[in-house]
Parts: structure tokens; C-alpha cells; sequence
């Protein structure tokens, strides 16, 4: 194979313009980005590909030609998509990837039945519509075949990136640690600005405000882990204000739940003061 394989993108969504863009600024030829036979998709379809300098196409007309097919689909459309496309090319000796955090290769074994190696390579890093994140120093989680390995490790090394090998069975926790990174600490974000409105402050306002100290905390942790960037009530072992916090939050329920699961984690985790005073608290709470 080609030092730099010519490359096929399977959906155009948030993920699929993030790497097909990379690719191309890492030197590799973008041939196709192939998307559902629907309107919408197919519009994105045909604006990533006049970026990428490749061929839009829908998914029930395309003709595989690359020497690697990415799918950068949801979750539950990976085999799908690739049974939609095992008849659309000679697969042997092709390389056939998924973006699945979750999903083993296993999602792609149609194709692999065909004569295709394939492997799944999922970046810990999140993409939404209006940001395009680099890539580089970014850790790729990667399992499957031995020579779709090979060529993952290549591709993601010119992207930059870090690649690391996971076990099969490990795939669903490791997609939870990510869910825990990124989306679950934006839940978190949104709840301190409804926390925020019970004190007066708007949630434009309360984002603006909370940046410096949301900053300094995730500098905190880089430089001296979990323990150390631990600040605030819990870790003085100060009952009384975490009463207050609990009395005042009784506006907010949703919150109140989210307060105590997070003081209670801080318990078991991190270090404090006060820890038997603080569990009885928040038990009765």
C-alpha cells in the first residue's frame, strides 16, 4: 500500500469533515466522501467533498476505489453502511476503519468476509458543528486486524496524533471515561449556570464569569492531578457551608442531586476533612 493511501470518507457529518480535512492537510488524497441517499446528508456530502477536492456520491450508487474507507457514521449505522457498501467494489485487500469509541471491528466484518482488513480507531477528542479541533496530540484508541494496525498507525502519526492499542472488551468503559471528559462535563457546565441564575446571573453572564476559574482548575489538574487541584468546602472539611449550599440548591433539585453525587465522589476520591461529618450530611440530604 501506498505510503499515503488514497482515502474514502463514509459520512459527512461533524467527525468526517474534522478528519477528511486533516487528511488533506496531511498530504493524503481525499478519492470520495459517500453519504445516504437523503437530501440533507447528501448536501453535506458534496460541500465537504468541493473541500477536500474529492467526489461526493450516495451510498446506493457508490463505487469503492480507495485503497482505506473510513466511517465516520453514528454508532448504529456502521454496519449498516457497510453492508450498503460490500457490494460496491473488489474489498480484498483494501482497509476498511470505524470511528466508534464504543464498537469493535467486529462492526465491519461484512467487508472483512469480503477480503478486507479493518480495525476500528476512535480520537478522544470531541467534534461539534462550528469547531474544528486539531488533531494533533490527540490519543486514538485502535484494535483489529494486525495490517489494518499498521496502516492506522501511520495514518494517525501523519495526522499527528497518538495511537494506542485497546482490547476489545475494553471499549465500552474506555467510551465511558470519554463520556465523562467531554459531554458529561458539559452537562456539569450546564448545570452551574442554572446554579448560577438562582444567585442572579444570567447564563451569558455566568459562562463569561466562569471561564478564569475554569482555566486555572483544568490547569490545576494537568500540573498536579486530582488531588491536588481539589479546592473549596469539602476539602477543609467545612459542614456548615455545605449545609447552606444544600439548603440553598433546594430550588434547583436537579442540581441538588448533581452537587451530591459529585461532594460524594470527592469523599470517596479526594482528600478532605471532616469526611465521616460531611457522608452523614450528605447521606441525610
Amino acid at each position: 500500500m501506498a505510503a499515503k493511501p488514497s482515502i474514502t470518507i463514509v459520512g459527512a457529518g461533524n467527525l468526517g469533515t474534522a478528519l477528511a480535512t486533516a487528511l488533506l492537510r496531511a498530504g493524503y488524497s481525499i478519492d470520495a466522501v459517500v453519504a445516504r441517499d437523503g437530501r440533507d446528508s447528501l448536501r453535506r456530502a458534496k460541500a465537504l467533498a468541493l473541500k477536500v477536492g474529492a467526489t461526493p456520491a450516495a451510498a446506493n450508487r457508490a463505487q469503492i476505489n480507495s485503497e482505506v474507507v473510513c466511517f465516520c457514521v453514528p454508532d448504529g449505522q456502521i454496519s449498516v453502511a457497510a453492508r450498503s457498501l460490500a457490494a460496491k467494489g473488489v474489498w480484498k485487500g483494501r482497509v476498511a476503519l470505524h470511528s466508534s469509541g464504543a464498537l469493535t471491528s467486529d462492526e465491519l466484518s461484512v467487508l472483512r468476509q469480503r477480503g478486507a482488513v479493518v480495525a476500528s480507531v476512535h480520537p478522544l477528542m470531541t467534534f461539534v458543528r462550528g469547531s474544528r479541533p486539531s488533531l494533533a496530540g490527540v490519543p486514538f484508541a485502535i484494535e483489529g486486524d494486525a495490517p489494518a494496525l499498521r496502516i492506522a498507525r501511520r495514518i494517525v502519526k501523519d495526522l499527528r496524533g497518538q495511537s494506542f492499542s485497546i482490547k476489545k472488551r475494553h471499549k465500552v468503559a474506555y467510551h465511558a471515561w470519554g463520556t465523562f471528559a467531554s459531554p458529561l462535563l458539559t452537562a456539569l457546565l450546564a448545570t452551574t449556570e442554572r446554579v448560577a441564575a438562582t444567585g442572579g446571573v444570567t447564563r451569558i453572564a455566568a459562562k463569561q464569569r466562569m471561564l478564569p476559574i475554569l482555566a486555572q482548575t483544568i490547569a490545576n489538574y494537568a500540573a498536579l492531578g486530582a488531588a491536588g487541584a481539589l479546592s473549596g468546602p469539602i476539602l477543609r472539611g467545612d459542614a456548615e457551608t455545605v449545609k447552606k449550599h444544600l439548603r440553598v440548591l433546594q430550588r434547583t433539585p436537579l442540581a441538588r442531586e448533581v452537587y451530591i453525587a459529585l461532594a460524594n465522589a470527592s469523599l470517596q476520591y479526594l482528600p478532605g476533612k471532616q469526611r465521616a461529618v460531611l457522608k452523614r450530611l450528605l447521606a441525610s440530604a
